[in-house]
């Protein structure tokens, strides 16, 4: 069975960062943009984090400009954004695409073993959460709509299941 944990992804800084190194945590990862109305949720995904990283919880951002070109700046703008407007201390990626032929591999894995509405494997835009186990298994995708916040109990569930 692949695991979410088989995958790798480039940093912000370039870096090449196996994904196995957040084996034994509970992950959110979340396809971002800049420029989304839904850009404000960076602020409640810090808060989780916050809240939640000491217990195991990795929160993984991956910017993408697939949805309005809302994500048209370089690592360095996406890295500075991230950190002067909303405090982001949890991984940022570099920009990938989460849509089509050229999605990155963790993003065709995600999407196929957690279908959107009806079925639906294609993110339909920034901000679109899955939640993985600590076993590196999907447990649920959410919409972009869905508030960080809502997400606490899920954690909280997924953080109390044995690593």
């Amino acid at each position: 069975m692949t695991t979410a944990f088989e995958f790798s992804a480039e940093t912000l800084a370039g870096k090449t960062q196996p994904l196995k190194a957040y084996a034994g945590k509970v992950l959110l990862i979340v396809n971002t943009a800049s420029q989304c109305g839904f850009t404000p949720q960076y602020a409640g995904l810090q808060a989780l984090y916050d809240r939640y990283r000491a217990q195991g919880l990795e929160i993984l951002g991956f910017p993408c400009n697939q949805f309005g070109a809302q994500e048209p700046g370089g690592a360095d703008e996406i890295g500075a954004f991230c950190e002067r407007n909303y405090g982001v201390g949890f991984p940022m990626f570099g920009k990938i695409d989460v849509n089509g032929s050229d999605a990155h591999p963790l993003y065709a894995w995600l999407t196929a073993q957690a279908p959107g509405l009806l079925g639906s494997e294609a993110i339909k835009w920034n901000f679109t959460k899955f939640l993985v186990r600590r076993d590196g298994s999907v447990f649920k995708r959410y919409a972009p709509q869905t508030s960080p916040e809502s997400l606490a109990a899920d954690i909280e569930s997924l953080l109390a299941e044995p690593a």
